[in-house]
């Protein structure tokens, strides 16, 4: 690694001296649509374009398809009901306000419940309980788990009782040989992750919010993090559920099996249903053992164009070891500088890479990694970097990536986008952004993981703007859509985002999925208002 860094200068004074017309100049590249033409398949008056039909329905949400539809018409709680939550669950029904008020409010402080009732089952015989009597009263239920969402889920809009899986936190069984572990949905994702390392395993998801997240919120939305490159998405790693339906009915697919082919398999609706479906109570999933080799590399680079070259140099030569390839921009830097007083760890560009390997031999390990940056410096794609093997230095490494959501709070209002593009397209829609809204944003910032194509654009204003707002949507919406992308990539739709489902999937899907809420939930008294749009009332 040594000669990494001693020619970090001489390559980055190279750089600063490239032709702009060479193929990392920050222009448009073979391949590579230019501004102009991404925005082409912008609409100017309607979405009507030949690239892509899909829109806002017109009934959907109004002049603000975010913004709260009017109440259903659920039953209101009466003192018999509190009777029978305070008899089902001693000491564990809440009515206190003080004690309601942070699981009425959102991490983000964006949206306000009004529930006055906290229940707090520890097992799924009194969750059943509680969904057979709230469905038979016609009573909401706003579903929680660690309340680390983005969109509005996991919330009351309303007066909905907030059903929490926060005491339902034990672990049941961990097969030794093939890493199965099985627990109740409300075990912390950090402390499911200690218990496992302890082990010799580990999750094959991370989070930022891991410290406060639950795994049955993570696979009720689907979450992805910073390990789906390496280990795939939680449709792959989970074997089996156990879910509570809207009438009580226990549900009971809590497989162990890596392989079951018989008829349909059902868990997959529940994974990333936001608790619409049912209440998941268990969770079994495969952990990989854990690695005896990690390496963390930042790395910096001039051009989007140069980070999307180390990409595909990094898949070809690290190969199987590869475990993480995240990036974050400039202004993300400023922010974590200015907020959080984290020093950059290189110096000043305007890209930062962040890399992770794992593997089970620290000398080929290092081998591939080796000759993987000192290919990366002798093409000119990187121009500054750094490396971890320790455990605190790999730790204050991903903290770069991980705390921008944390320094975004410090920046004032945030209008947050988890969106899924073509990976040589994700940079492009912050570019557009910037110049579509110029100086009506404090910033517009874009990071995320490069590996699965999934930008998170996060705009900010010193306050709440609902004219920077109107600027902003639909566009995003609009100009994702064009790309064949979504509108949410792994936090889910939530509250927020449901009335923009249209941008992403056809009418004919969304009609359908309103037939299996009818089936599944026939009065809607799971998450109501949330995930799908008002017109599937």
């Amino acid at each position: 690694m040594v000669g990494f860094f001693q020619r970090t200068l001489r390559l980055r004074t190279a750089l600063r001296h490239l032709s702009p017309h060479s193929t990392f100049s920050s222009t448009a590249t073979a391949g590579r649509p230019s501004v102009d033409f991404c925005r082409s398949f912008l609409p100017t008056t309607s979405w009507q374009s030949g690239v892509c039909c899909r829109k806002l329905h017109s009934g959907a949400g109004g002049s603000d398809p975010a913004a709260a539809p009017d109440r259903r018409p659920f039953s209101r709680i009466t003192l018999e009901d509190l009777a029978f939550f305070r008899k089902t669950l001693p000491g564990r029904a809440i009515t206190d306000p003080d004690l309601l008020e942070s699981s009425n409010v959102d991490w983000l402080k964006s949206v306000r419940g009004s529930s006055e009732v906290l229940l707090r089952p520890q097992t799924t015989e009194e969750v059943s309980q509680i969904l057979k009597y709230c469905n038979g009263r016609n009573l909401a239920l706003n579903l929680q788990g660690g309340n680390t969402g983005l969109v509005g889920g996991s919330v009351p809009v309303y007066d909905e009782i907030i059903l929490s899986t926060a005491l339902m936190n034990n672990i049941l069984t961990l097969d030794s040989i093939s890493g199965i572990l099985t627990c109740q949905a409300g075990c912390v994702l950090e402390n499911l992750s200690m218990y496992l390392e302890e082990r010799d395993y580990i999750m094959p998801l991370d989070l930022g919010a891991k410290g406060s997240c639950h795994i049955g919120g993570n696979v009720a939305t689907n979450a992805g993090g910073l390990r789906l490159l390496r280990y795939g998405s939680l449709h792959g790693t989970v074997l089996g559920l156990e879910v509570v339906l809207a009438d009580g009915q226990v549900l009971d697919c809590l497989a162990t099996l890596r392989k079951d082919n018989t008829g349909y398999d059902l868990k997959q609706l529940f994974i990333g249903s936001e608790g619409t479906l049912g209440v998941i109570t268990a969770v079994s999933i495969l952990c990989p053992r854990k690695p005896k080799s990690v390496n963390v590399v930042f790395l910096g680079c001039e051009t989007f164009e140069q980070l999307l070259e180390t990409f595909q140099l990094c898949r070809g030569m690290l190969g199987e070891i590869l475990s993480a390839y995240e990036f974050l921009d400039s202004e993300c830097m400023r922010l974590l500088n200015t907020h959080l007083k984290l020093p950059n760890p290189i110096s000043a560009c305007s890209f930062y890479v962040v890399i992770e390997t794992s593997g089970s031999d620290p000398t080929h390990d290092g081998e591939k990694l080796h000759n993987f940056l000192e290919e990366a410096m002798n093409s000119l794609l990187v121009t500054d970097g750094t490396v971890a093997t320790e455990d605190s230095k790999i730790k204050a490494l991903w903290s770069m990536r991980e705390r921008v959501t944390e320094a975004l709070t410090h920046e004032g209002f945030t209008y947050k986008y988890d969106i899924s593009l073509p990976v040589e397209r994700i940079y492009q829609l912050v570019t557009d952004m910037r110049e579509h809204l110029g100086d009506r944003a404090k910033s517009v910032v874009g990071y995320g993981h490069v590996g699965d194509g999934n930008l998170h654009l996060n705009i900010t204003s010193p306050a709440k703007d609902p004219a920077l707002l109107a600027a902003i949507e639909p566009f995003v919406y609009e100009w994702t859509a064009s790309c064949h992308g979504s509108i949410s990539a792994e936090h889910g739709l939530g509250l927020k985002k449901r009335n923009y489902i249209y941008y992403s999937k056809p009418s004919q899907a969304v009609a359908l999925m309103g037939n299996i809420k009818a089936m599944l939930d026939p009065k809607g008294i799971l998450n109501p208002y949330k995930t799908l749009p008002d017109d599937l009332k």
